[in-house]
């Protein structure tokens, strides 16, 4: 299946210049959400993976899902006082300014395998802070999956030499 086909791109939004990657349209058509979430599994089959964990609120979308097909818990990362329990927490800078992510401080085991998953790969600001709170755990990341990647920002290269799989490329 051509995911991009199901993918709507806005310009302009949201500011002047921005080409903006929106997948409700991919997930309202279950059909091809579900090849997503399929494709993703197949592409990760073989790879030891304890859980998941996705950044909100997209990574939800892409990683809980993602979690359940290959029979695997799931861990929310959340911005800085969304989690009810005892939390560890990240900045992260945003294009104009700071924020925090927080995970709960028992969500991942030492010596657990995590997967990291999110919808977008831009700048690798959010997922590159993710790895980081995944790894002060004790969490090893085993790798990090996507539905689209932003070629031209390099996000990568701010993910530690992690193993990037991203469906669509922009």
């Amino acid at each position: 299946m051509n995911f991009k086909e199901h993918i709507r791109v806005i310009e302009d939004f949201p500011g002047p210049g921005i080409s903006f990657k929106d997948i409700t349209t991919l997930l309202k058509d279950g059909p091809a959400y579900k090849a997503v979430i399929q494709e993703l599994a197949k592409r990760l089959a073989g790879k030891k993976i304890d859980c998941i964990a996705g950044p909100e609120a997209r990574g939800f979308v892409i990683g809980a899902p993602l979690a359940y097909e290959l029979g695997v818990g799931f861990i929310p990362i959340r911005k800085s006082g969304k989690l009810p329990g005892e939390t560890i927490e990240a900045d992260y800078a945003l294009e104009y300014g700071k924020d925090k992510l927080a995970m709960h401080k028992d969500a991942i085991q030492p010596g657990q395998k995590v997967l990291i998953a999110d919808d977008l790969l831009a700048t690798g600001g959010t997922i590159s802070t993710s790895i980081h709170l995944v790894e002060q755990l004790g969490g090893e990341v085993v790798g990090a999956a996507f539905l689209i990647e932003l070629l031209e920002l390099n996000g990568r290269e701010k993910l530690g030499g992690a193993e990037v799989i991203s469906l669509v490329q922009y």
